[in-house]
């Protein structure tokens, strides 16, 4: 993982408009996606969300080609969104969001000191929920959200900072 930079946005500019890996997103990501859209993104929203120090955004890269962007995950302090990411195609189902999502975690509670994590859930998204389930999240809301794809039922999934340290010296 590395620290969001401008320059990044070429390269996530090719993997990230699929509507496999967008269609769970939420509904503030276009669709078409504009040909600037990552630029545009990165530059306008998520940078300068970094540099107030309300957002934390990184991509994901394989240890063995650290060029090679293959995803993302973001921290932000939103009341009832505070973690989200996606992965490109060709590298989902292989426990790289996994892998990330717990280094990313123990960040938000044990860097930040945040006292709880919560993530939003399209039912639908199954992979997604099951990395949920795998950091021993539990289901605190049902409620309806607007994604990429459309309205949908979404699970409210949350952690506290105790739950997650127990959970992690169990693993």
């Amino acid at each position: 993982m590395c620290p969001l930079e401008l320059a990044d946005a070429e390269q996530v500019q090719q993997i990230f408009p699929h509507w496999e890996i967008v269609r769970y997103l939420a509904n503030v990501v276009p669709w078409p996606y504009p040909a600037d859209g990552a630029l545009t993104y990165y530059r306008d929203v998520a940078l300068p969300a970094m540099a107030r120090g309300e957002q934390w955004h990184w991509t994901l890269r394989l240890r063995t080609e650290p060029q090679r962007i293959i995803g993302h995950v973001s921290l932000l302090t939103g009341e009832n969104t505070n973690r989200g990411f996606w992965l490109g195609l060709p590298w989902q189902g292989k426990g790289f969001m996994t892998e990330a999502v717990e280094v990313v975690t123990d960040y938000w509670f044990n860097s930040l000191g945040f006292p709880l994590l919560r993530v939003p859930k399209a039912v639908l998204n199954v992979a997604s929920r099951r990395i949920s389930e795998k950091q021993g999240m539990r289901i605190v809301a049902f409620e309806e959200r607007d994604y990429v794809g459309g309205r949908f039922p979404t699970e409210v999934w949350e952690i506290t900072a105790e739950e997650w340290r127990l959970h992690r010296s169990r693993r």
